[in-house]
């Protein structure tokens, strides 16, 4: 089967599926219902990224069962499933923290392990190689790129968007380094996220919620882990192509700290959500974020897959200026009901 007629056939699934699920929440009563910091006024479904999780782990299964994906990588996958399904009970019951974070990290440490050591790190001049940093800063980086995501599933289509921009890239990357793996699972990424866009534009039917976005960030975590065995994409390429998201989280989680905040209860006052209520519109911020990655973060990623020897300075020149945005933003003050 070509890849090109599986992508229509998942994004076909994926918007059929999330239309599905979006009237079984309905019906089942799981909705986001409207508090202070909510992005919206009335109660909507919950749950609709279940699709994307599903449909990506069924089209592995299927590479796996092929031979187009080792068995270490699908188990590394499996892990991100088990993300996805205490996701799933988070937005259901509303768990505790530390039932989530317990999951993610034994997923984390199982898939790591599955993966073996992680390769060295060319960081400038200085090669990073010891192993057992390595594979603690991945188990750690998994952990932080499933919660990441999910802090920044706040407005109608951002983070759907950023799923299908970033797995758009290094589908394309993929391609050009001969990496199969990372060919075929972001081309899957990217279907699924597509399918779940058309739901989640704004004004959205239906929200991602945990189930969705702990997959995605998790998954991609696992993605750019896989490309550094491979050899095909570098730590850099990554953190520009998630540039938008790495820094506004970690910005505003840091400004909470620093300030006093209580980081781990919910808020809106990340730079999206603050700029989403200075123009009064989701739409028009997630179009913004969609150039931003288009015009300046994505050809610096490519540029530094190329030259890794200068991936530190490129990725540093390349987030600065969101740095700048997240600080004129305001990233980390609370502000009004958006």
């Amino acid at each position: 089967m070509s890849t090109l007629l599986l992508m229509a056939g998942v994004f076909l699934a994926s918007a059929i599926l999330t239309g599905a699920i979006w009237q079984l929440a309905l019906r089942a009563r799981v909705l986001d219902l409207p508090v202070s910091r909510s992005a919206h006024n009335e109660p909507i479904p919950l749950g609709g990224g279940l699709s994307i999780a599903l449909l990506v782990f069924l089209i592995a299964s299927y590479y796996f069962r092929q031979g187009l994906i080792p068995l270490p990588e699908f188990m590394a996958i499996a892990a991100a499933l088990l993300v996805s399904a205490i996701g799933l009970a988070d937005d259901i019951v509303q768990l505790d923290i530390k039932w989530r974070l317990s999951i993610q990290f034994a997923a984390a440490i199982w898939s790591v392990w599955w993966l073996g050591d992680v390769p060295p790190v060319q960081v400038g001049s200085f090669e990073l190689s010891s192993a057992g940093l390595l594979n603690t800063l991945a188990v750690l980086g998994l952990i932080w790129l499933a919660n990441l995501y999910n802090f920044m599933d706040g407005i109608d289509g951002i983070a759907a968007g950023e799923l299908v921009f970033v797995s758009a890239a290094a589908f394309l990357i993929g391609i050009n380094s001969s990496d199969e793996v990372i060919a075929l699972l972001s081309a899957t990424l990217l279907a699924a996220g597509g399918g779940f866009l058309i739901w989640n534009w704004a004004p959205a039917k239906v929200f991602m919620g945990d189930v969705g976005s702990s997959f995605i960030g998790f998954s991609l975590g696992l993605m750019a882990l896989f490309s550094l065995h491979h050899g095909s994409m570098n730590l850099w390429a990554w953190l520009l192509l998630l540039g938008v998201f790495v820094v506004d989280a970690t910005y505003t989680l840091v400004r909470r700290l620093i300030t006093g905040g209580q980081w781990y209860r919910g808020h809106s006052c990340h730079a999206y959500q603050n700029a989403a209520r200075r123009y009064k519109s989701h739409s028009k911020v997630t179009i913004t974020v969609m150039l931003i990655n288009c015009l300046w973060l994505g050809p610096l990623a490519w540029l530094v897959v190329w030259n890794p020897e200068y991936g530190v300075y490129i990725t540093l020149l390349g987030l600065a200026p969101l740095v700048y945005l997240a600080f004129k933003l305001n990233a980390g003050k609370q502000g009004t009901r958006l």
